[in-house]
């Protein structure tokens, strides 16, 4: 449903085992580990949960490769003085315009940027929110991150995206999610890029959410999402560069052979797409705006039934007929963080100000909602049935965890909008008794 043709192709299914292989027969048969892979391969398991966790939660993969993983020198720390967790928590509704593509040349790592964090990926708890931006490929380099999981949303640009897995191209409304430890080196094919990026540290992983009284259909079905077939390159006596993200920090190795060298695997710890334009929606036919949780595409549980270290949830084209309603989003005070952005397009509830490639925060018990300008449209609207949000698509990153604000976003960037505030300010009491 994306404008441009995806030259790869894919497995189809959300959690699924799958196999996968370039060449034929090239997965041992009834094992894993026989004494002689087939074609001489290498095996090799990628696990992204405990051995111990439950068969329903259990994640793992195995790899057949040329190579096995572990050749390589000893790395070495490298810097990124933007990848930071040290911030400042505001109660203050922050709001920014669009970050800056970079003039100077910026691959896909050397372009990220940390926003808002929560949490320490040492200790496998929280989460963190980045922005892109780059305008040359990973040339012999790869990337992969030891702290949690990447969903990665496109605004500016796709993304061809190579992994150890295999091949898939990322438009702006898609996204990808590539788990801790899988490494993958990205090329710009439109040229310069801009994104968002929702991380995840530890053993927490994305899942689709429960449907309940919905029943079995709707929201991001299953049979959207795809995952990349096995995609082998032969290459050896060729500098590659491994790089990683360990403790939020960056460690850089160097190895003589490619590391996308995988010919056959099998498992359901793999990298996935979905193209957000596949999402079903589920709104009110009667009365009342419902809460934007029925709009979640992926979501990260806690410990807590029903808390979210993460929900990603976004605000697509759809029907609005509620009658007798105010249709926009509510005002609201949240005990969750509320981190938005634009990948293209108006947002419904902020007219001006909002646009493609900018974002906003609001934190527990901020007040928010929609400004001056969307309130008194909307509470002047003839109720009929309308189309919103076609052109469009808003996002959130939600969180249970209170979110500190680095010192690039909230004051380097230069991006802030300082008069922010003023958006509510002319709303006026209607109180008539």
């Amino acid at each position: 449903m994306t404008a441009q043709k995806d030259p790869y192709t894919y497995h189809e299914g959300f959690g699924n085992h799958f196999s996968s292989e370039a060449l034929p027969d090239s997965l041992p048969k009834g094992q894993n580990t026989p004494q002689k892979c087939p074609y001489d391969l290498y095996a090799e398991q990628l696990s992204g949960t405990a051995f111990t966790a439950p068969r329903a939660h259990n994640q793992r993969t195995w790899l057949y490769r040329i190579r096995p993983s572990v050749v390589h020198s000893p790395f070495q720390p490298t810097e990124n003085p933007l990848l930071s967790l040290k911030g400042e928590s505001t109660p203050t509704q922050l709001r920014w315009n669009p970050f800056d593509i970079p003039k100077e040349n910026e691959d896909f790592v050397q372009g990220l940027k940390t926003v808002s964090f929560s949490g320490d990926p040492s200790t496998g708890n929280g989460l963190a929110i980045h922005i892109y931006t780059a305008n040359q490929n990973m040339d012999h380099k790869a990337f992969y991150n030891s702290d949690g999981d990447f969903l990665i949303v496109p605004q500016q640009g796709r993304l061809d995206i190579t992994t150890e897995f295999g091949k898939m191209m990322v438009a702006p409304n898609e996204i990808c999610v590539i788990p801790r430890g899988i490494r993958y080196s990205v090329a710009l094919p439109d040229g310069p890029v801009r994104g968002y990026i929702l991380e995840i540290f530890g053993q927490t992983h994305f899942q689709i959410p429960d449907l309940g009284p919905i029943g079995a259909n709707g929201l991001a079905n299953p049979r959207d999402f795809v995952t990349p077939k096995a995609n082998y390159t032969k290459e050896n006596n060729v500098e590659w560069q491994i790089v990683t993200k360990f403790d939020n920090k960056l460690f850089v190795a160097e190895q003589q052979h490619t590391p996308f060298d995988v010919v056959a695997w099998h498992g359901n710890y793999v990298p996935y797409k979905y193209d957000l334009a596949k999402f079903c929606v589920i709104n009110t036919v009667s009365y009342d705006h419902i809460d934007p949780s029925i709009f979640t595409v992926l979501t990260a549980q806690s410990t807590v039934p029903g808390v979210a270290i993460a929900d990603f949830v976004i605000f697509p084209p759809r029907w609005a007929v509620a009658e007798n309603t105010f249709r926009p989003p509510y005002f609201h005070r949240n005990c969750m963080s509320e981190f938005m952005g634009l990948i293209l397009g108006d947002y419904e509830g902020k007219v001006g100000g909002f646009a493609p490639g900018g974002a906003s925060l609001h934190s527990p018990m901020t007040p928010h909602g929609p400004d001056t300008k969307a309130f008194e449209g909307a509470y002047h609207a003839d109720l009929k049935p309308i189309r919103v949000g076609d052109h469009t698509q808003a996002f959130m990153f939600e969180t249970s965890l209170l979110l500190k604000v680095t010192p690039w976003a909230l004051h380097t960037c230069g991006k802030v909008q300082e008069d922010y505030w003023k958006a509510w300010a002319q709303l006026e009491p209607k109180f008539n008794a």
